[in-house]
């Protein structure tokens, strides 16, 4: 079989390529070895003369094509010339096939698929926190009949991490909730003259619903941050397999102490801003509506009902168990990377917003009737 050749002429309108040999799949080491350095003008006619062609296949046709068009050769520029027509239709079909773009491939939705590894990763989670939820009430139990397993000094850290260190924090939110939601009150109550009735928009919307909200998100993205941080920290740093190798209970270690201080700091945080938010109020109130605090407190005595106070008292307690359940749980997933604690400590601060809402709602739900 004759071997491939390749000539380049120059030209006044280009260059001319003439074609020798055998340009087909069994010389096609040769054929690319002869196009490696092949240079045309980009700008100007190429012509491909075959009149010393012997033969010719799809995969010659394509390596010459391809390199033409890797040196910036417009195929409408290319001339053919001495092609029979059955090497003529070969070579538009290729170039034909090399234009035309794939098309994307539909997409098929395995629904089937989806749902069951949904479902299955649901499932798994799911079941990770019942394990998770097993252990801490194994751990509360045991602590029930042993209270001396009770760590007095991580508590009492605790304690003042979750209640003084966020008590300024507390207190300045709440107030100005309370300015504001008194502000925009009056102005609808000013417009029919009754003026007085803010006071009772104020003590009933902060007691019932402001302040044990915003208390909890404030201590969710706080103190919850936190507890999943410091516990991936550590799991990262190998000191809870440190802790279990003396013999030690994890959860009675980091989880215990951080469950019960913000269980038992929540509602006193609460309480503060309850107080905060009606003083709130009442600044705008005295300033801005005509409202002495003498009338304002007089009127709060008299309409905001004790019941209301510890309905808002009673959801803290679950708001509190709920953040460091989620907290605690997201700080033991945390795998060996530091990638990982921001992740974990960021799926926290979201999972326990939602999880306040929820709690909320079905608390509001539950107990639609406002005590009178």
């Amino acid at each position: 079989m004759d071997a491939p050749e390749l000539e380049r002429i120059p030209t006044e309108a280009g260059c001319e390529l003439r074609l020798r040999g055998a340009w087909c799949i069994d010389q096609l080491p040769r054929v690319d070895a002869l196009l490696v350095d092949l240079e045309v003008p980009h700008d100007k006619e190429v012509r491909v003369d075959a009149a010393g062609l012997t033969r010719l296949d799809s995969a010659g046709v394509m390596i010459l094509v391809n390199r033409l068009r890797a040196q910036g050769v417009v195929w409408s520029n290319v001339r053919l010339e001495h092609f029979n027509s059955a090497q003529m239709a070969l070579i538009h079909l290729v170039a034909d096939r090399l234009d035309a773009r794939p098309r994307p491939p539909r997409r098929r939705y395995r629904w089937r698929a989806f749902a069951r590894q949904s479902g299955h990763a649901l499932g798994t989670r799911l079941s990770g926190q019942a394990a998770f939820l097993g252990r801490i009430a194994e751990a509360l139990w045991d602590l029930a009949r042993r209270p001396r397993l009770l760590r007095h000094r991580e508590l009492v850290t605790q304690l003042q991490a979750v209640g003084l260190a966020a008590l300024p924090i507390i207190m300045l939110m709440t107030f100005l909730i309370g300015v504001v939601f008194a502000y925009l009150l009056g102005v609808q109550v000013q417009k029919v003259g009754a003026n007085i009735f803010v006071v009772d928009g104020i003590g009933l919307a902060v007691a019932r619903e402001l302040s044990p909200m915003l208390t909890a998100i404030l201590i969710a993205g706080r103190s919850g941050a936190a507890f999943t941080a410091q516990i991936g920290a550590m799991k990262v740093t190998e000191e809870i397999d440190a802790i279990s190798t003396m013999g030690l209970s994890p959860i009675q270690v980091l989880v215990l102490p951080r469950l019960l201080a913000i269980v038992l700091v929540l509602p006193l945080l609460t309480f503060v801003g309850d107080v905060m938010g009606i003083l709130g109020g009442a600044v705008v109130a005295a300033s801005q509506l005509d409202v002495t605090y003498h009338t304002f407190f007089q009127r709060l005595q008299a309409e905001l009902p004790v019941a209301t106070v510890l309905f808002g008292l009673y959801k803290a307690p679950v708001f509190a168990a709920a953040i460091a359940f989620i907290a605690c749980r997201n700080g033991f997933a945390v795998t060996r990377d530091a990638r990982s604690v921001g992740a974990y400590t960021t799926a926290t601060v979201v999972q326990s917003l939602v999880a306040v809402i929820l709690i909320n709602a079905a608390f509001a739900v539950l107990n639609p009737d406002i005590p009178r």
